[in-house]
């Protein structure tokens, strides 16, 4: 779970004049568990499957909606920059992407400052799993020159030198002599180069996914115009954070221009893609799982309520900034949110039965015990392998069922519980997969 604080005055405009205790009830209706409120602090903490509200722009857009102040799709005006990042093939295979674009305008003080580095410390934490998966960079747009490159490079040809730090230095003494280094040294010791951004002027901007540099990536109360990037292993995801991070910069008075990204592979996308996606809703299945009786109309207004907008196709458009949103069901679940968990009324189910462990777990669970006894490790891991870890193995991928249309990176049916023990042991003690 993460905190956002909010400022009570600012809720009170969206909700009027209310008490705490109204306060409270309407934020926790809305997923939002409300913590404390102290003063003008509204203290509220955000699920993980919201990271769209990990900001107070954020939260203050959803309720909005949810209130009925301003419902259906947000909209946001792109500008075209003209600029370009180019991805180059000598990143890391494991580090493949990256995309970026512009906000100016923006009226920066400290506590906006504070406020952008935590919304990029939490969604590094939460969607970047403590930046496993990506990272998240912020630069003031007036000291890069572009095309922007992210190349890969030996760790001893990258110099620079790291925020807060006093003197030039190369990557391996980065990881070994900066706080934030140390911290995140464990997420390259496999890369043989390390991804860097460099500018038209041959300048080190940064290394994702562990630092800026102290003479071009710190931001300050005159950077009112910010150049951001967002790097990674999953494509589809960055994109989702970096619209995260642009509507709430575009809620804070900012203007958004966007960026033409050219990855590695050749694919070119002006970046950010802010067009919503389609999924098809039966109002079937959401009266049979909520258990009401909503017709058409009425479930619009609902969906509306959340921040959707729905078609006569009963087709639901979700913004672009919902990474949660995989399923029919995550709609429903928010159907059944904006309707009012308070006003679902519970009902015994008309089932005659009595409740018992089945003999087969029984059994089950006597021999795991058993053999947890005899000093066997028990592992629990998933149906699903990456591409990647297949790679680092000498079985062909064609060996592999992949799925379509995967959500996720996890994409290949395994095929056996090795790869997966290995992955677990390769993270616990310092052993390669076998070739």
């Amino acid at each position: 779970m993460a905190v956002v604080n909010l400022r009570k005055s600012e809720v009170k405009k969206i909700i009027g004049n209310k008490k705490d205790e109204e306060i409270d009830h309407t934020l926790s209706m809305l997923s939002a568990t409300v913590e404390r409120i102290i003063n003008d602090d509204v203290e509220v903490e955000i699920a993980p499957n919201r990271p769209d509200m990990l900001s107070e722009q954020g939260v203050l857009r959803a309720l909005r909606s949810f209130t009925g102040k301003k419902k259906g799709l947000a909209e946001i005006e792109i500008n075209k920059s003209g600029y370009q990042l180019i991805v180059e093939k000598s990143l890391p295979k494991n580090y493949p992407y990256g995309i970026a674009c512009i906000v100016k305008g923006l009226k920066l003080d400290d506590d906006k400052i504070k406020e952008i580095i935590d919304i990029q410390e939490k969604i590094g934490t939460i969607l970047l799993r403590k930046r496993k998966k990506g990272g998240i960079g912020f630069y003031p747009l007036n000291k890069i020159s572009f095309p922007v490159r992210l190349r890969g490079l030996n760790p001893t040809e990258i110099k620079f030198r790291p925020l807060e730090f006093p003197k030039e230095i190369n990557a391996k003494q980065i990881l070994s002599q900066h706080p934030t280094g140390r911290e995140y040294s464990h997420l390259l010791k496999e890369w043989d180069k390390y991804p860097v951004f460099i500018d038209a002027k041959n300048t080190i901007i940064s290394m994702p996914p562990v630092i800026n540099s102290q003479d071009v990536g710190k931001i300050d109360v005159n950077a009112s115009d910010v150049f951001i990037e967002v790097t990674g292993v999953d494509y589809n995801l960055l994109k989702k954070i970096i619209n995260i991070i642009i509507f709430a910069l575009f809620d804070m008075g900012g203007k958004v221009y966007s960026i033409d990204c050219i990855q590695s592979n050749g694919k070119k996308e002006t970046i950010p893609n802010v067009s919503p996606e389609k999924i098809k809703l039966s109002i079937e299945n959401t009266n049979k799982l909520i258990g009401l009786n909503l017709k058409e109309k009425e479930i619009k207004e609902l969906l509306e309520r959340m921040g959707y907008s729905y078609n006569s196709n009963s087709e639901v458009l979700i913004p672009c900034y919902r990474a949660d949103i995989l399923h029919e069901v995550d709609l429903i679940e928010d159907i059944a949110i904006a309707y009012g968990y308070d006003k679902l009324i519970p009902e015994i189910p008309e089932i005659s039965t009595i409740g018992e462990i089945d003999k087969k777990e029984i059994i089950k669970t006597k021999i795991s015990e058993i053999l947890i006894g005899l000093e066997f490790l028990e592992t629990s891991s998933y149906h699903f392998v990456t591409k990647e870890s297949v790679k680092k193995t000498n079985i062909p991928l064609r060996e592999y069922t992949e799925v379509k249309s995967a959500k996720t990176d996890y994409t290949l049916l395994r095929n056996d519980l090795s790869l997966p023990l290995f992955k677990i042991l390769s993270e616990n003690i310092d052993v390669e997969y076998p070739h």
